[in-house]
């Protein structure tokens, strides 16, 4: 059965953010994930978190201006500080908020830069990052993103992901499967699904196209979560999708899995 986590960026932001956490518990999501949490305290996160009873499975490294653009720093020549403070202050709200896994955001290829630079820093910075997550006990992911929704980003494909993964070789290092961006980029979702077993911490889902509730369009999630029974998986899956209108009215694709509207 899958384990579905709540992604409070994208779903009940009827709500402020930290009262996200008890909406998504009202529902019976016993896992969250969001993108971003730096706006506030990482003791006031910990805290909505621990009075919903939710896990938090899941977040990112600072990404720079998101409204400008930006979408991290791994691999972009000059910013290998700025990507190095961003690690610390993940590790720094994954140990108050008892999260294991942190999304390492790669950015976008400047124009002032080629590929094959921005590839060499990437490594490099993982590398480092990756001994600092080992040394907290954490599983740093790399998450391919499709190039509709971010175009130039460093890395648009599971093989792109796991070349980065391997020429690390930490154990502290593992992909981000969202089926909404492979589908887009790859398809073949359940030989992904089979094939990657054990290469991916962490999976997330999405209707496609237009990246809403996960009920229509051309992916079959329930045969997909069959699958991920099947394999042995059990990890959360994330619901990174945006709501086609208020998040408890979307969520009647979820009751088969113990999610119900409150």
């Amino acid at each position: 059965m899958p384990r579905l986590a709540a992604n409070l960026s994208m779903m009940f932001n009827e709500v402020p953010f930290l009262d996200r956490f008890a909406a998504a518990a009202g529902c019976g999501f016993r896992g969250v994930e969001f993108l971003f949490p730096y706006e506030w305290p990482a003791e006031e996160v910990a805290r909505a978190a621990r009075d919903a009873s939710v896990e938090v499975c899941l977040f990112n490294t600072a990404a720079g201006d998101w409204g400008k653009g930006e979408r991290g720093y791994g691999g972009l020549p000059g910013r290998e500080q700025a990507f190095a403070d961003a690690v610390d202050q993940a590790i720094h709200y994954a140990g108050v908020l008892g999260c294991p896994r942190i999304h390492l955001m790669a950015g976008l290829v400047p124009q002032s830069a080629t590929r094959e630079a921005c590839e060499a820093v990437f490594v490099s910075n993982l590398g480092k990052a990756a001994a600092k997550l080992a040394a907290a006990g954490l599983t740093g992911l790399l998450e391919p993103l499709n190039t509709l929704d971010a175009p130039g980003y460093l890395h648009n494909r599971t093989d792109h992901a796991l070349g980065y993964v391997a020429a690390v070789a930490s154990p502290a290092l593992k992909l981000q499967l969202d089926l909404y961006h492979v589908q887009i980029m790859e398809g073949d979702l359940a030989r992904k699904v089979e094939g990657l077993a054990g290469r991916y911490g962490h999976v997330q889902i999405a209707g496609n196209p237009g990246r809403n509730e996960p009920d229509v369009g051309e992916i079959n999630y329930p045969y997909l979560f069959e699958l991920f029974d099947r394999i042995g998986y059990t990890g959360w899956i994330g619901c990174e999708y945006r709501p086609r209108a208020a998040t408890t009215d979307g969520l009647g694709w979820a009751a088969p899995w113990g999610i119900r509207a409150a």
